[in-house]
């Protein structure tokens, strides 16, 4: 039985012209297969594994521009359609019974589908897969990443200047440089020897003997009470900066030591210190200060005042003052009897201006009592005060007054920095408790000294200093410390 044809299209026999060739040639029988696997690994991947294994990037360009083609998702449009001769024959052209369009839509959205047939009756139609649509070409730049190893930053170094010529071990050598060296090579690492250290002699008996003995090779230093007075001693060695310090000894009442006491500090800073201390006789009436050194002068602070305008260095300064065997400058006060005119707060302002130029530090032996016109001006320069104090009850007690007279007239300041040094060689000292006249100034002031009995000071005389008590240079040396670390390090001039 042979299958029923449909008619012949008229132009069957002839050959398409122009695009028709191309339609033509496009209508195929196609099977839908789904991709076949590979195993070829991607692309991408196969790249990034070499670049792992090896730094690929360093011949690869910096980056590469290629054209891609955009192309829509075919997957947008259905995969197939069954469609039955009998329920849509319009659906197939009846031109052409090899050739038949599945309109679902828009037409041009799907290619045209493959018409099979048996004995001329259609029996199934498949929608053939969408031809991809093309949408356009663009540029897509792939960069190369650059794996860039992270270098430390290396510190500057800095030239040395051509002064500085040479090694280390050339200059300790003593071999001379290649250019001339500033005056700032010559440090103490690099001139004192190390090994000299040890041939100095220790201070005190056992660490001495042990020296000795062993020929110089051991040395265990100095002992406990040497050491605890070089530390004192360096306190009071400190150094200052900006001006003169003035430290006014004073109190209200006469006979408690008051120059006594003046002349112990003074030799103490003094003997220690690398700097000029001088100690000023203030007392508007007749001062003793001068008779506890060995007079070498007989200038007196009025003919200090008389020549101050003359006066333009140290050494014209120094034939006005006496000196002692530790240093100590001291200035007198006026002598004559017949002299009518006082020692006042102007010629006291001569004076402390005068020493301001040529000493560190100085001391201020101020007359008795507080009110007359030397004590304003001398409080107007004090940095701090020392206030003399005897062992009896009254004399215990007018030093005590005197703190307070100084906190009414504003100078509280100085109260609370203020030094007490309690005379214990004054008469009545042994009836009296020591420790409470302590314990009373100790909640007023900053410290307490206490000044043992010496016949070196009972005299009245020349005061040598290398000829007291261990005690009393001992104490003179504490009052001098506490003094000292009261005072500004540095102040404007």
């Amino acid at each position: 039985m042979s299958a029923d044809r449909s008619p012949r299209d008229p132009g069957e026999g002839v050959e398409p012209e122009g695009d028709a060739v191309a339609d033509t040639a496009a209508v195929r029988p196609t099977v839908d297969r789904p991709a076949a696997p590979t195993d070829e690994p991607d692309e991408i991947e196969y790249v990034g594994d070499l670049i792992e294994d090896r730094d690929l990037t360093l011949h690869l360009p910096a980056s590469l521009t290629m054209p891609v083609d955009l192309i829509a998702d075919p997957s947008a449009t259905p995969a197939s359609a069954a469609v039955s001769s009998a329920a849509r024959p319009s659906a197939v052209d009846a031109a052409s019974p090899a050739q038949a369009s599945v309109t679902d839509g828009t037409a041009s959205d799907i290619a045209p589908a493959v018409i099979e047939t048996a004995d001329g009756a259609i029996v199934s139609a498949s929608r053939a897969t969408p031809a991809p649509a093309r949408l356009g070409t663009t540029s897509v730049e792939i960069v190369t990443p650059r794996i860039v190893a992270e270098t430390p930053e290396q510190p500057e170094v800095v030239p040395l200047p051509e002064s500085f010529s040479g090694t280390r071990r050339e200059r300790l050598r003593g071999e001379p440089s290649r250019a001339p060296e500033p005056a700032s090579m010559l440090t103490a690492e690099r001139l004192l020897d190390p090994r000299g250290s040890r041939r100095i002699r220790p201070e005190g008996f056992w660490q001495r003997l042990l020296f000795e003995v062993t020929f110089h090779l051991v040395n265990v230093g100095d002992s406990a009470e040497v050491r605890e007075r070089k530390a004192l001693e360096a306190r009071i060695a400190r150094a200052f900066e900006g001006g003169t310090r003035f430290v006014p000894v004073l109190t209200r009442k006469g006979g408690v030591g008051k120059t006594t006491v003046t002349t112990l500090l003074g030799m103490a800073l003094a003997d220690v210190r690398d700097d000029r201390v001088i100690a000023i006789d203030a007392n508007p009436d007749r001062g003793t200060l001068s008779e506890r050194v060995p007079k070498r002068t007989r200038s007196t602070v009025r003919d200090l005042v008389n020549h101050a305008p003359s006066i333009t260095d140290y050494g014209q300064l120094s034939s006005h003052v006496s000196r002692d065997e530790t240093r100590l400058d001291v200035l007198a006060s006026d002598t004559d009897p017949m002299l009518s005119e006082a020692f006042d707060e102007d010629d006291y302002n001569v004076v402390a201006d005068l020493v301001a130029r040529y000493y560190s530090i100085a001391l201020t032996d101020c007359g008795t009592g507080i009110v007359h016109s030397v004590m304003r001006a001398t409080l107007q320069r004090a940095d701090s005060v020392v206030i003399v104090s005897g062992g009896s009850v009254d004399e215990a007690r007018l030093a005590s007054e005197t703190l307070t007279w100084l906190e009414a007239n504003g100078y509280g300041a100085l109260v609370r920095n203020a030094i007490v040094a309690l005379n214990t060689g004054t008469q009545a000292t042994n009836l009296v408790k020591l420790e409470e006249i302590e314990a009373h100034f100790r909640s007023r002031v900053r410290e307490i000294v206490r000044i043992p009995y010496d016949p070196e000071l009972a005299a009245g005389s020349v005061v040598r200093f290398r000829d007291l008590k261990p005690f009393t240079r001992e104490s003179a040396r504490h009052l001098a410390a506490l003094v000292v670390d009261g005072l500004p390090t540095q102040r404007e001039r």
